[in-house]
């Protein structure tokens, strides 16, 4: 079997973080076990690593001797290995100078050694076995010392899409008849017409038929409105079996337990997770927080917990994020958890984004808008490459409180990013204004008050567009629950509530051979 260690570079590595541990606070360096293959190896660097966040200002070998003695085996394979010599050796011979080109190389072998252990063949870049080919064996190293970490992963993970696309999505066809297909996708719609999982409210599904695979939804508003609240609503919805109707004091069902994952940029998982049983339960979130409950309330609130604990919803935070970040973070959701929903809580820059977009680019001080922009490009082909449904969200700039038209003129930063929107709602509460226009409608109809108006202002392959969308709500339990729908002049649209009903998989497995 084939591996990638370059010894030289770990004893560099090790030895120039014995004799500077303060590169440890270095945001550009990171450090893994998996980059060391040796026992001694990890347990030198695991004791100067631990030593320095513990404390430790300068490392010495007493100090490492101390710390091992309290692990008897680390320390006999310390022992074993002359500790004390091997690092007075490796102390003598690193140079601050070459600290960076040994860290880099050490990570880039990381790097092919644990694709080669999921079993990609990586000789076609860089062959370790090869011994007898002496110009591609300095054409490889050349390469490899001269290509970043970055580029390394990048090239890998095209060859790995490429052998998808070709083999798996056919993604080579670049045309085809206009009539190719056409009768089996007519009959495809006639069988299952173009609608995803339901999200929470009347008349929200008509609008946009559902959460649909492939495709990014944008929920905008100005803070406090709610717009975490709702997606959290809509990630429950999506991935719980049941929740509590208060309305008629009973417990319903609703979704099929989809695969969900709620990112969180700015609250931590606890914030998200009494919003979530808030929803779960209808019992109020401050109730929860407190601690205050009646009989009948916490019943209500532990059937929640167990609703929750038993659905696949899963909450990752990334409070600096970089692309990367939120990339990584789906693809492992989707890996690990079969992840088809994804609800990122929202949309904005952070110090990680800005550097990383700014090196990636190679161009200094990006604008704002120019950031926000690429990041919701991002998301959009993350949807369409592997499938997925997300909805993100955005703050609205200062315009929205003086503005009759709700579109994404009023989005913070960048209105660029509904140009890869499949459907853009902005949220907002109802003014005094609304309200007078709207007496009449609400008087002969005997519908009670709204409290939060939802713009639909794109709606791709959808009929309702440029409409507002009257709500009730109950932030303190996730709702956000439309009454009736209007146009921007406060007309009234005859709209039925579309019930979406999930049907199991009918497919027959064909017989194994086997």
């Amino acid at each position: 079997m084939s591996t990638y260690i370059d010894n030289t570079a770990c004893l560099q590595v090790i030895g120039g973080i014995y004799n500077n541990p303060s590169l440890i606070d270095d945001d550009k360096l990171f450090f893994n076990e998996d980059d060391f293959t040796e026992k001694f190896h990890k347990i030198i660097f695991g004791s100067i690593y631990n030593l320095y966040l513990l404390g430790a200002k300068e490392i010495t070998i007493n100090t490492i001797e101390d710390y091992l003695k309290d692990k008897p085996k680390s320390y006999a394979i310390y022992q074993a290995n002359k500790g004390a010599e091997w690092l007075n050796k490796v102390s003598s011979v690193v140079q601050v100078s070459t600290f960076q080109y040994y860290y880099q190389r050490m990570k880039k072998m990381t790097l092919l050694r644990m694709y080669n252990k999921s079993g990609v063949d990586l000789s076609w870049l860089y062959d370790v076995d090869n011994i007898l080919d002496i110009q591609k064996k300095e054409k490889q190293e050349e390469w490899l010392d001269n290509t970043s970490l970055e580029k390394i992963a990048d090239l890998v993970d095209t060859k790995i899409n490429e052998v998808r696309a070709k083999y798996v999505n056919d993604d080579y066809s670049v045309s085809v008849q206009a009539g190719t297909g056409i009768t089996s996708l007519l009959e495809k719609f006639k069988k299952s017409p173009e609608f995803g999982v339901p999200l929470y409210g009347k008349l929200i599904n008509t609008i946009t038929r559902g959460a649909r695979l492939g495709k990014f939804y944008l929920q905008s508003a100005g803070t406090g409105v709610g717009k975490s609240r709702s997606m959290v609503a809509n990630s429950c919805y999506i991935a719980c079996s049941e929740m509590y109707d208060v309305d008629n004091n009973e417990w319903i069902k609703i979704g099929s337990k989809e695969p969900t994952l709620f990112i969180t940029t700015e609250q931590d998982e606890e914030e998200i997770q009494t919003m979530m049983i808030a929803f779960i339960a209808g019992v109020d979130e401050e109730l929860i927080i407190k601690g205050i409950y009646t009989d009948e309330t916490w019943a209500r609130v532990s059937k929640a917990a167990k609703i929750l604990e038993e659905s696949p919803l899963y909450i990752k935070k990334l409070p600096d994020f970089s692309l990367e970040d939120i990339e990584m973070s789906i693809k492992s959701g989707i890996r690990e958890h079969g992840v088809k929903y994804i609800f990122h809580d929202y949309i904005h820059t952070s110090m990680k984004i800005l550097s990383e977009i700014s090196s990636k680019a190679k161009v200094k001080n990006l604008r704002e808008d120019n950031i926000l922009f690429m990041i919701s490009v991002r998301l959009k082909d993350i949807c369409t490459q592997y499938g997925v449904f997300i909805m993100s969200a955005t703050q609205l700039n200062g315009e929205y409180r003086n503005s009759e038209v709700y579109d994404q003129n009023l989005l913070r930063g960048a209105k660029s990013i509904a140009d890869k929107i499949d459907f853009g709602s902005i949220m907002l509460e109802v003014t005094k204004k609304d309200l007078d226009a709207l007496e009449v409608l609400l008087t002969n109809n005997g519908i009670p008050k709204p409290s939060i108006k939802i713009s639909i202002y794109k709606n791709r392959r959808g009929k309702y567009k440029g409409i507002l969308l009257w709500c009730r709500d109950n932030r303190n339990q996730c709702k956000i629950e439309p009454m009736f729908a209007t146009n921007y002049n406060y007309e009234f649209i005859e709209m039925e509530d579309t019930q979406i009903e999930i049907l199991p998989n009918l497919i027959e497995a064909e017989p194994s051979a086997f």
